[in-house]
């Protein structure tokens, strides 16, 4: 889940009330749509009720955020350095992990250590605001590490990446037969180009799939879409690693529709009409 939906951050404000003039802030955050606020509340939970949550009402988006000090270094931290992220979002938490120390130390009270942050800073996620760029012209960044993982040792971790960024999608096209139209099923996952090589990592645990390139993002999508492999090989693994949330859901349903096909209903107007309904409620259609 951590993989796909959090952020490591860290936030640089001007402040004339401090002697520096800067602010800077440190947060942990996952963002899910409101639909699996549950999650959120688990995760807190599982950290021992550290950090707060809110809701962005314009957005849907529901947010688990710790942005105490102490709770970053004593929980957060520790955690990821024992169970590691496997994306390039490794690099943002070793560079994140570097200025909470800093800030342990006082350092970001400090011209010179607010300028080792900017450094630091400058190589994370989407680097440095036009403010920091204007305030701070000689800044070098520091070189921000390449992740190579090179295995999934633990299935669950794939359960949850799905969760985050997976999609069971349904698709009905126009064709020449008796109900007028085709189904065909797809698993994917998309992420962004600079973890291609973890794309292909989980296609060769899969054995099947293929990689296609986006277009319009810089992202790749790991397609699965032939029936057999999806028959088999998809469904029995996220029967015995379920996902969480709301996306379980659409899994089930997903599994209905497989059996469907399985049975050949797919084929008639009365098994294609149960397909449209079942599509009709999953993914961004679903209510609840």
């Amino acid at each position: 889940m951590a993989d796909a939906e959090s952020s490591f951050s860290i936030s640089i404000a001007q402040n004339a009330k401090l002697k520096i003039g800067w602010r800077v802030k440190a947060c942990f955050e996952i963002g899910l749509n409101k639909k699996d606020s549950l999650i959120l509340y688990q995760i807190k939970d599982f950290f021992g009720g550290i950090g707060s949550i809110r809701e962005d009402k314009k957005t849907d988006i529901i947010r688990y955020s710790v942005d105490s000090i102490k709770d970053l270094t004593t929980i957060i931290i520790p955690h990821f350095e024992k169970y590691s992220l496997l994306t390039q979002k490794a690099a943002d938490f070793l560079l994140f992990s570097q200025i909470i120390k800093l800030m342990n130390n006082g350092e970001h009270l400090t011209l010179e250590g607010l300028i080792k942050i900017i450094s630091i800073k400058a190589s994370m996620n989407k680097g440095l605001s036009d403010i920091i760029k204007q305030n701070f012209v000689l800044i070098i960044p520091q070189k921000r590490p390449l992740i190579q993982t090179n295995e999934i040792s633990d299935p669950n971790w794939i359960s949850g990446f799905v969760c985050g960024d997976g999609n069971f999608d349904v698709l009905l096209r126009k064709a020449n037969n008796l109900t007028g139209f085709r189904v065909s099923l797809r698993f994917r996952i998309t992420q962004h180009e600079w973890d291609i090589e973890l794309l292909k990592l989980i296609t060769r645990y899969f054995d099947a799939g293929r990689l296609e390139k986006d277009v319009r993002d810089p992202n790749y999508n790991l397609v699965i879409g032939k029936f057999s492999d999806i028959n088999t090989k998809i469904t029995s693994f996220f029967k015995k690693y379920p996902v969480c949330g709301i996306k379980q859901l659409d899994f089930l349903d997903w599994c209905k529709i497989i059996d469907l096909i399985n049975l050949g209903s797919h084929l008639t107007k009365e098994g294609l009409e149960e397909i449209r309904r079942l599509k009709s409620g999953m993914n961004k259609g679903r209510k609840i």
